[in-house]
């Protein structure tokens, strides 16, 4: 069986004026992050808002006044998130968060979230919680313990989708896939629109996307592999009018999915033969309000066994 942990950890980081630009750290500094992450930058993508750089695993952003870091993987996005802080002033620090998804094989990781949380903890001041179930998906996120004013629009909305299959999902396990032939299949020039992209498409399969349209972004990475298949995205876009969601849902036909949203107003979305198994909601002292909310389909509880050895007699 091919694994791979298509699960992401996730950080992202305000500060304030007087600390100047991230930018203007330079694509060396941020290449130095992303070693610290275990990762590799691929590509990067830039206008006058914010460079995106594509990964070997998952993506980082960086605006003026914020950045934001995905990775997945047996990635230690800890230890690039230690490393920043070691050249910023914590005082210039108006919100930090930690976030991760629990992992299909999680004794692979290098660390887990507690390890990760108390090396954290060390030097922020903050809290952290868990939201769904233990038994069931779930994500974990640590936020600075400091009071900040969220600016209007600064929206953040999150689809995690697991078990694809169908015609799409073979395609994407496909040898004859293409760039344009995974755009063309998930409607994202469509449903991007005046988005500058940039893609990856990974051997034997797998695929990533940034995109950038003024200070907007959006972020799409595809673990197609049948066993453990993973699909997240990401953007702050206002989707509340949007049929990005069902546009994805319909097309990669997920056996479950997640939909979880920082301030965002709630997402169109027609659930269908999806039920919501689980709702949580977090007011989090920084500012932000965090919802969670797992969605399984009516035939995802139908598993059949999986052999794992057959002794000969």
């Amino acid at each position: 069986m091919m694994f791979f942990e298509g699960s992401e950890k996730k950080v992202e980081v305000i500060i304030c004026a007087r600390a100047g630009s991230l930018r203007k750290l330079g694509r060396d500094f941020w290449s130095g992050i992303v070693t610290r992450a275990d990762a590799e930058i691929l590509d990067i993508l830039s206008n006058d808002h914010c460079d995106a750089y594509l990964l070997s695993e998952s993506s980082l952003f960086v605006w003026h006044d914020r950045f934001l870091m995905l990775t997945c993987g047996t990635t230690t996005l800890a230890d690039a998130f230690l490393h920043f802080l070691d050249h910023v002033n914590d005082k210039d620090i108006l919100y930090a968060s930690f976030q991760r998804k629990n992992e299909y094989l999680s004794h692979l990781q290098k660390t887990s979230f507690e390890q990760d949380l108390a090396r954290i903890g060390e030097r922020l001041e903050g809290s952290a919680f868990r939201l769904g179930k233990l038994d069931s998906h779930h994500h974990y996120i640590f936020h600075l313990n400091r009071p900040y004013e969220v600016q209007p629009g600064d929206v953040t909305n999150e689809l995690l989708m697991y078990h694809i299959k169908g015609d799409s999902a073979d395609y994407l396990r496909s040898p004859d896939q293409t760039i344009k032939g995974v755009r063309r299949l998930l409607q994202l020039e469509k449903n991007l629109p005046s988005f500058a992209l940039s893609d990856w498409l990974f051997e034997p399969f797998g695929y990533s996307l940034n995109a950038l349209r003024g200070d907007r972004y959006a972020t799409l990475h595809i673990t197609p592999q049948e066993d453990s298949s993973y699909v997240s995205f990401e953007t702050n876009l206002d989707l509340h009018n949007s049929c990005l969601i069902n546009v994805l849902l319909t097309a990669l036909n997920p056996g479950s999915w997640d939909l979880i949203n920082f301030n965002a107003p709630e997402t169109t979305c027609s659930p269908g033969d999806y039920q919501c198994m689980t709702e949580s909601n977090l007011n989090m002292t920084c500012g932000f309000v965090m919802s969670f909310r797992h969605f399984q389909h009516k035939d995802h509880r139908i598993v059949k066994p999986e052999m794992i050895l057959r002794k000969a007699s």
